[in-house]
Formats: C-alpha cells, structure tokens, sequence
C-alpha cells in the first residue's frame, strides 16, 4: 500500500482548508467568549439604565408624599402619573407602585408588591416575581416633617422586565451581527494571504516541472525563509541522487569496457577448448578461461568497491573512531597466506595503538589494494612491511613499503588515474596485469576521510612506499 511521506497522510489536503478550519474554530470560541461577556455586559447595562429610571420614579412619587391635612398624623400621596408613565414609555412593560407609611401602614398602591430593605435616602434594587412575571423592584425610603416629628414611608416601584430584555437581545444581536461580519472578513483575507503567500510554492513546482529528467543542479527559485528549508532539503536530496546516478553511470561504464576483455579470452579459450585435438589442449584452454573468468571477478570486485566509495560521500560524516593497529594487522594476516603463494615476505609493524575517524571497512578494502600492488609487482623474493606509525601534527600514518622495483618518479602522477596499469613483474596466466585500479580506490578512500596518498622511493632509490596520511580524529 503505497504512503505519504511520514507513513501516515496526515500531512494530506489543502493548506488553504486546514488554515481555514483552524481560523473558524479559534474566531468561534473566542466569539463564543466574547458573547458571553457582551451578554454580561448587557444585561448590567440594561439593569443600569433601569434602575436609573426606577429611582427616579420612587423619588419623583417620594417628593410627593406629605402630611395629611386632615390633622390625624397620617400620610396623603399624589401620585403623579408622569413617574410611571416614564416607566412604560420604553416598552410593552407593567408598572407596579406602592407607598407605606409607618410600619404597618399600607398608604396606596399594589398590596401584593413587598418593599426592599435598605438605607434611608438610598434606592435599592432586586429583581422579584410579580404575578407570575418577572419584575425589577426599586424601594425609597424617605421622612416626612411635621413640624414636630417626622413620619417614615417607603416608596416602592417595579416593572416587568420586557424592556430590559430587549435592550440585552438588542446589544447581544448586533455584536454577534458585528463578530459575524469580522470572521466573515477574516475568511476573505486568509484565503487571499494563503493564495498569494502559495505562489512561491507554485513557482517552485512549476520550475522544476519544467526540467528535463537528467536536470539535478540545484534549485535557484527565490523562496520564502519558511520555505528555504525545504529547498535546500531537496537540493541535498538532488546532489546525493546526482551522485548515486552519477557512481552508477561510472560503474556501468567502467564494467562495460573493463570486462570485455576477460569475457572476449573466456570465449576465445571455450572455443579453443571445443576444437582442441587432445584432452591435454583441452584442459590447457579451459585453465586459461578459468583464470579469465578469475581475472573477471576480480575486476568486478573492484568496480564494486570503487562505486561504494563513489557512493560513500556521507559516510565520512557518521565514521566513527577505531583502532588502525588493530585493523591493520588482522588485514595483513589474511594475506599473509597469499604473499607466500606469491613468493612474497609480508610483515607487520606497529606499537601500541593509534586511532583514526574513518569507516573500517572501507579502511580494510584500501590496505588489501596497496598488498595487492606488492604482490602484483613486488616480485618473488621481495620483502613488503605494512606499518602504522604516529605522523606530524597528530596525524596518524599507514604505509605499505616493498624493495620491488618501484613505480618510476614520472609515473607516480600517472598511475593514480583510473584504469592506468603499471608493468606487472609477475602475470597471471591470462596474460592480464591489474585492473589499473588498486591505487585509484586507495586515493578515493582516503581523501573520503580526509587523507591524503602520498608514493615515495624506498631506501636507497629501491622499491615503492605507499604511504596514507591521516587526519588527527580529535579534529585539532
């Protein structure tokens, strides 16, 4: 089943949709907030503007409260209709009055209207039920003088809420009208930011749709500082496919031109061996193919490894430290059975240990080429000395030394190119020399790692030093 990158297709979808749907779930919380405080909000002001009205209705019925003229001490009230009539001016609503005189004295008014505790001289306020209806109640207390004394009542007012009511739903409308009208607008911006902040993305796709398929150079498209990550990610992608198709082109190239040769001797010897007089012809023809075919292997082994180190430009970041004396001598002792087929001295120097940043394997394959080149062309009754010793400046030093005949100064430069082949001392069967590669995979492998190859004269003018200089691992 195929996958989106990270495995899962969470990443799926429209940017322009995700952007959206988090905008609108975050603008309707914060409205959904933000009306429950504008709901609040009403409501105080609603109950502000009529309790103002209320009082001014219980002070205006209060102003006129006086002392019965009759002479009984008793309290007379004109109720002036223009208090309450501002009361129900504002709305459909109900106003309910009420004067008591001394505790215990109803004056005039709705009896069933219960008057507030509270300060003298000082309105209070309480929502109630009247009715069955729900009401806000204003209770005055006040004094009046006669003369001699001074008589106690309370004026009591209320209305049925319907005006209230419509002053919050009125407020609580038009700011959800108003927070409608900005999420509505914030939609609109979004979708045109997100359009247009989507173009460089859109430029990008569109260049490299235009690029032919062989077309890896990085890409030079302006982009945004978000983006710019993303862009250099797939110029990094783009050089390692350029480099893994470029090592792939080399070695198809290469096996191509360097097997045909063992391969055209390997057919050459079969059809020989087919048209041979004797069996002795025979066996000789198919010997020969035998070691073409070896010869085959062997230069297939090296492409191999060429390609991996081609391949391998990466691998120098993550190499890890380890022991070169270690390495070095189990490496010399897996070829010390073939040095003594080859009539070859082969021996090992080194004290202590000395620790190099690299890949061990890669490391293995390069000594197992310089040992190679001095049994390919030592000679018999040569001596050859792998050694590992400490450089200058911390560096560390893996040279394969031999009293062969050497590589003439002229050439040095030569050989290290690939497919150039020194003259053997000694030829397989086939007739075929090296591969003219041993020392071109040494160089690539060292330079992966920060080494350098160096080829000397051994002492006295005789022989051929190999010698590898590594880097301090410490990075000092």
């Amino acid at each position: 089943m195929r996958k989106g990158f990270g495995g899962t297709g969470a990443i799926r979808g429209s940017i322009r949709r995700r952007l959206l749907t988090w905008l609108l779930v975050s603008t309707a919380v914060i409205g959904l907030l933000a009306l429950l405080d504008t709901r609040a909000e009403a409501v105080r002001t609603a109950n502000t503007v009529s309790d103002r009205v209320l009082a001014g209705s219980a002070m205006a019925i209060a102003e006129r409260v006086s002392v019965d003229e009759t002479g009984d001490g008793g309290l007379s009230v004109d109720i002036p209709y223009s208090a309450l009539e501002m009361l129900s001016s504002t709305a459909q609503d109900r106003v309910f009055y009420r004067v008591d005189g001394p505790p215990g004295t109803f004056i005039t008014g709705y009896r069933e209207l219960t008057p507030l505790d509270g300060p003298w001289d000082v309105p209070v306020f309480a929502d109630a039920a009247f009715d069955g209806a729900p009401i806000r109640v204003a209770s005055l207390r006040r004094a009046a003088s006669t003369g001699i004394d001074s008589i106690p009542f309370v004026v009591t007012v209320a209305e049925t809420t319907a005006a209230r009511g419509a002053l919050t739903s009125t407020i609580l409308l038009r700011s959800a009208l108003r927070l409608g009208l900005m999420i509505l607008g914030a939609t609109v911006a979004v979708w045109i930011a997100v359009t247009l902040a989507l173009r460089p993305l859109h430029r990008l796709g569109a260049a490299l749709s235009l690029r032919s398929p062989d077309d890896l150079s990085p890409i030079d498209e302006a982009a945004p500082r978000e983006v710019r990550g993303l862009v250099e990610t797939v110029n990094g992608f783009m050089a390692r496919l350029a480099g893994a198709l470029g090592a792939m082109r080399n070695f198809t190239g290469n096996a191509s031109h360097q097997l045909r040769t063992p391969l055209a001797v390997v057919r050459t010897q079969l059809a020989l061996a087919a048209r041979a007089p004797d069996l002795p012809a025979a066996q000789a023809a198919a010997r020969a193919g035998d070691a073409a075919i070896g010869e085959a292997e062997r230069i297939l082994a090296q492409l191999l490894t060429l390609a991996r180190v081609d391949a391998a430009g990466s691998a120098a970041a993550g190499a890890a430290r380890f022991d070169l004396v270690a390495l070095a001598r189990d490496t010399t002792a897996e070829r010390v059975p073939d040095a003594a087929g080859a009539g070859l001295d082969l021996g090992f120097e080194a004290e202590g240990s000395a620790e190099i940043r690299a890949e061990p394997v890669l490391v293995a394959e390069m000594l197992r080429n310089l040992i190679d080149n001095a049994l390919r062309y030592a000679g018999r009754g040569a001596e050859a000395t792998v050694r590992v010793r400490p450089g200058r400046g911390g560096t560390v030093v893996l040279e394969v030394q031999d009293d062969g005949p050497g590589i003439p100064e002229h050439r040095r430069a030569e050989v290290r190119a690939r497919f150039v082949r020194g003259a053997p001392v000694q030829a397989d069967s086939s007739g075929a020399g090296g591969s003219g590669l041993g020392l071109p995979i040494v160089e690539e492998i060292a330079t992966l790692f920060g080494g350098a190859l160096e080829l000397d004269a051994g002492p006295c003018g005789r022989g051929l030093v190999a010698r590898i200089r590594f880097p301090d691992p410490t990075g000092t």
